[in-house]
């Protein structure tokens, strides 16, 4: 194998630091509206039916994509409560202002509604090994992580260091709540980040997906009077009417969503978008941007109208 010299290594670097210059130059001028008119069919993504829950409210659909790539089994759990129904009937049990929503059996402690085939405790999924791992790293710094980034979709984080990767807590991620034992957060109460990124969470909760569409009828629950924003009332709970693996419902019932890729050009040109905004009403363009900043575009495919009910 021919040896590289140090000289040869670095004038690699810099045509690799060259080349990205020249990508944020033409990204440079760009909104992000302009970014997404100039997108392509390839640069979207499709839900996977299989990891996609279908959870139906009074209001409307909220849909969730689950992350079996960061926490495989609590991902495998949570598909086991659905399929045997174990939220059917269950509500929203607390709304805590600037945190979470939170949903599940507010009967859990005397286990009065049974798991089925889910299991009642699983090992934490706090982070996993960055090796493998598709990683689009942001350029900028990150107060709790060494690096930060998204990971098919997903906002994460990495530490080359240690050689891990985790997911973070960014508005409409979703995880399992748990109690002190790290074990006890089986997917049976789950909640969804609802105020400004709660990060100092990471790490100590099990993320396995985030809600992709409908997380306006999570936002805008009332605030649980009672500490932590509990319901202490059962008429002040919201029901949750059902919740479906996507996979199992039928085809035309679904809804067909589409997501940009987060390893594809376009993302990173929105990221640099975001990073130095050139709307009209921006006089002062940041020059940097935090992970739970970055806007993940989803739409419906088109010609679909609205979500079905």
């Amino acid at each position: 194998m021919k040896k590289i010299s140090g000289s040869m290594f670095m004038r690699g670097l810099l045509l690799a630091a060259a080349v990205l210059a020249i990508d944020a130059a033409a990204a440079a001028g760009k909104t992000m509206s302009d970014v997404l008119a100039a997108s392509k069919p390839s640069d979207w993504r499709t839900l996977d039916p299989e990891n996609t829950l279908y959870m139906e409210l009074a209001g409307g659909r909220v849909v969730i994509e689950l992350a079996p790539g960061f926490a495989p089994l609590h991902v495998a759990n949570v598909r086991a409560l659905v399929r045997g129904k174990y939220f059917d009937g269950l509500s929203i049990m607390r709304s805590q202002d600037n945190f979470v929503v939170q949903w599940g059996d507010p009967a859990e402690a005397d286990h009065k509604k049974p798991l089925g085939d889910a299991k009642k405790k699983l090992p934490a999924e706090f982070d996993r090994s960055a090796k493998g791992v598709p990683f689009v790293a942001l350029p900028d710094p990150d107060t709790y992580a060494p690096q930060t980034g998204f990971v098919t979709g997903f906002p994460a984080a990495r530490d080359k260091a240690d050689g891990t990767a985790w997911l973070v807590h960014c508005y409409s991620m979703v995880g399992a709540g748990r109690d002190n034992d790290v074990d006890t957060g089986p997917g049976t109460e789950i909640y969804v980040a609802s105020g400004h990124a709660p990060r100092q969470l990471d790490r100590n909760v099990a993320l396995f997906g985030r809600v992709v569409y409908g997380m306006e009828l999570l936002a805008v629950m009332p605030r649980g009077p009672a500490p932590m924003g509990f319901y202490d009332k059962a008429e002040q709970r919201v029901p949750v009417r059902e919740i479906r693996v996507a996979a199992d419902v039928p085809a035309a019932q679904r809804t067909n969503l589409e997501l940009l890729r987060t390893d594809t050009q376009t993302f990173t040109d929105l990221i640099e978008a975001r990073r130095n905004r050139q709307d009209e009403w921006y006089k002062h363009k940041a020059g940097r941007i935090d992970v739970c900043n970055v806007p993940l575009p989803v739409r419906l495919v088109p010609g679909e109208k609205t979500a079905h009910n």
